[in-house]
């Protein structure tokens, strides 16, 4: 138990230096390639700090645990928005704000579709092969939609030059190493308490694997770099929900066991609309709002186990 504690804490250490050089170099990347601080966060971002779900995804199907897979996606897609972007908004509700080019209620909306088709799909309760196709198709349209909306130049995102590729290869090893064990050390001792898997999935691995959005969209909001923590979580979900659960079900066919969880992170999605109308004052009391959502949900979790 005390290996699985000073784990934890280097884990949580990883993720938080390794979020901000990942930021720094993520940036640099958008400013050399003349994208919009958003487009960084959709792509690089999201799919750098998606890569601890795609890992617990597929070493959960290669175990035949598929429980777990399920319940990490669906978590950490609430997560992403109850806990990461609520966090955000109570921190500097002005973060979350349209940029030059970019129509930030367009994302939303594929996103929205995404979170749809999972659903849709979900009716079957399984995730097959022909779930998964569908999937990974609709996963590669959506990302050309979103890399047509937001090539722009930008002018307030520095580059470092060539160090911005080291900057962002390092910074993402460290996030991803920092998931990677604190993930384990979290699931060890959660596991000592008897809790099943898909719950461990919804719950603790699901958190975990949601740390690097966390970390990397709380250094964004404090350099300022609002585009990157919105478009980090937007492209993290359409990442999880489609191309995580089609590989994943290209692996090991997905059995649902209850619809309703598929319904609850239906709910929390569609909750992030507010996050984008009203004043600050609004978006940070919405925010303090889904935290206390968020921490029901995990309460009632455990409470029906």
């Amino acid at each position: 138990m005390l290996v699985s504690a000073i784990g934890f804490v280097v884990g949580i250490v990883l993720l938080v230096k390794g979020a901000d050089v990942f930021v720094g170099g993520a940036g640099g990347l958008a400013a050399r390639l003349r994208i919009s601080s958003t487009l960084a966060g959709i792509t690089v971002a999201a799919f750098g700090t998606s890569f601890p779900e795609l890992i617990v995804g597929i070493e959960a199907a290669l175990v035949d645990n598929p429980g777990l897979a399920l319940g990490n996606v669906i978590g950490s897609t609430v997560a992403n928005i109850a806990l990461v972007l609520a966090v955000c908004a109570i921190v500097n509700p002005d973060v979350i704000s349209k940029e030059p080019g970019v129509q930030g209620i367009s994302e939303v909306a594929l996103m929205l579709g995404a979170t749809l088709l999972f659903a849709i799909l979900a009716l079957r309760m399984i995730f097959d092969p022909i779930a998964a196709a569908l999937m990974l198709t609709a996963f590669a349209l959506i990302m050309w939609r979103l890399i047509s909306l937001g090539v722009v130049p930008e002018t307030h995102l520095e580059t470092h030059g060539p160090r911005d590729y080291l900057l962002t290869g390092a910074g993402l090893a460290a996030v991803i190493i920092g998931a990677d064990l604190l993930v384990t050390t979290a699931t060890d001792i959660a596991l000592v308490f008897g809790i099943s898997p898909f719950v461990i999935g919804v719950s603790m691995v699901a958190v975990g694997t949601s740390l690097p959005e966390l970390a990397t969209s709380l250094v964004a909001v404090v350099r300022g770099e609002g585009g990157i923590s919105v478009g980090n979580i937007i492209g993290s979900n359409i990442f999880n929900l489609l191309f995580v659960t089609g590989a994943v079900a290209l692996i090991h066919p997905i059995p649902i066991g209850s619809y309703a969880d598929i319904l609850g992170m239906v709910l929390f999605t569609v909750a992030i609309l507010p996050f984008f109308a009203g004043s600050s004052r609004v978006r940070r009391c919405w925010g303090v709002l889904m935290l206390a959502a968020y921490a029901g949900y995990i309460a009632l979790l455990y409470r029906s186990f």
